[in-house]
């Protein structure tokens, strides 16, 4: 445990965590989330979090929540056994295929949850950031299905990796709005999509993608993108006869790992695995893994662990992936670190590269880039422990990465 974090009662936090108790009253995971943000917000959050009060669990909201899950989104999406990954890495390998989710990935789960709350709470306008894509897509699509205007801020330099998606975006009638500032990547995205809100509280909802920012976005989060796990362990059930030995997911603000994980950490005999970003290397500057690497502070309205220098100061990420190119990491993850109930660890960008041309060329499938990153995990698990039943959340797939696999993998060949 950090230095910083010596002292907590580890024991405490675990009973909590085994029911339900978190977050607490003030939105936090342990001692990781709460709200640190600029006095005008405060309202907006106030009624947010009454919404959710109101809405998360009301009858009439679930049912049009989950029609539009079924019907649109396309869920339940698949378990998929994985034959040739199976007999190569030497244990029974399933993926979860949230790559057939409408939009491409787990996201739009989140994003039709929120619109829809939005639009309850007499939203004029949805705003969002995005890294990937995949968010800002999603959230696009879900703005034209409930029928409120759209706009996406996403950092430039993602926009010229991620093209596919701003294309994408502008179809589905989003209008996306170039971020130039700090790194021009996910973080910088978050920041403006923050200033945006700020100069409108009241008229306009903020749909953040990941599990991350101030209470109560990343109890929402979680509790919309818990359809994928509660989804895989009852189909691991029916396929198997058992739940699986081990959980894997990639990790940047977290939220399909956390989707995948929550409904399984009562389970104590299922591991839980997170992948982040290991990109380069160790130093400051050469990855994206927060949990890894990172120490705790404060970051776009959360306590959580940061990729920070020894005066607080947030250092740029590098990731081959954009969606995982975030310093900072959802305070859930955090807790769960923190008291054992998941491991975290870090997949180079050339073992994501490596295990994403795997997976294609055994499975015919195309991973994103980040939940390549799961995978290169998976594989390293797996050959350490031989016969055991291995679930990988798929969290999207890798048609938007093109650009970026025409200059690394496809290089000289296309």
């Amino acid at each position: 445990m950090r230095a910083d974090l010596k002292g907590l009662d580890t024991a405490a936090l675990m009973a909590n965590v085994m029911n339900d108790m978190y977050p607490d009253e003030h939105g936090r995971f342990g001692p990781f989330g709460g709200r640190y943000v600029p006095e005008t917000l405060v309202p907006a959050l106030d009624r947010l979090e009454a919404g959710v009060k109101r809405y998360l669990r009301d009858p009439d909201f679930l049912k049009e929540f989950h029609a539009e899950l079924s019907s649109w989104v396309g869920r339940p999406t698949a378990l998929t056994h994985a034959r040739e990954l199976s007999r190569r890495w030497g244990a029974d390998i399933w993926l979860k295929r949230e790559d057939l989710a409408h939009t491409g990935a787990h996201k739009i789960n989140n994003s039709i949850g929120q619109v829809l709350l939005a639009k309850r709470l007499g939203a004029k306008r949805v705003i969002a950031e995005t890294g990937a894509g995949q968010h800002g897509v999603a959230s696009a699509a879900a703005c034209a299905r409930v029928g409120l205007p759209c706009i996406v801020y996403m950092g430039a330099v993602d926009m010229e990796r991620q093209a596919p998606n701003v294309g994408r975006m502008k179809l589905l009638g989003a209008t996306v709005m170039p971020v130039t500032s700090g790194d021009k990547t996910l973080r910088a995205a978050v920041d403006e999509a923050l200033r945006d809100w700020v100069s409108d509280p009241n008229g306009t909802y903020y749909c953040l993608g990941s599990a991350i920012g101030p209470h109560p976005y990343p109890y929402i989060v979680r509790e919309l993108q818990s359809v994928i796990g509660r989804e895989a362990r009852e189909q691991m059930l029916k396929a198997t006869g058992a739940l699986p030995d081990i959980a894997i997911a990639c990790v940047g603000g977290g939220s399909n790992a956390i989707g995948l994980f929550h409904p399984f950490v009562k389970d104590r005999s299922v591991q839980l695995l997170g992948l982040e970003a290991g990109g380069l290397g160790t130093g400051l500057g050469q990855n994206a893994a927060s949990l890894a690497y990172g120490k705790p502070g404060v970051l776009q309205g959360c306590y959580s662990l940061l990729l920070q220098d020894d005066d607080g100061q947030i250092q740029e990420t590098h990731s081959v992936s954009a969606g995982l190119d975030y310093p900072g990491v959802g305070p859930e993850h955090a807790l769960l670190q923190t008291i054992g109930r998941v491991r975290y660890e870090a997949a180079t960008d050339e073992e994501a590269l490596d295990a994403l041309a795997e997976v294609c060329a055994a499975e015919g499938i195309l991973p994103a880039i980040e939940s390549s990153h799961a995978f290169a995990g998976a594989k390293r698990w797996a050959r350490q422990n031989p016969g055991k039943r291995v679930l990988i959340g798929l969290s999207g797939r890798g048609d938007k990465d093109m650009p970026t696999l025409q200059r690394t993998l496809l290089k000289g060949v296309l």
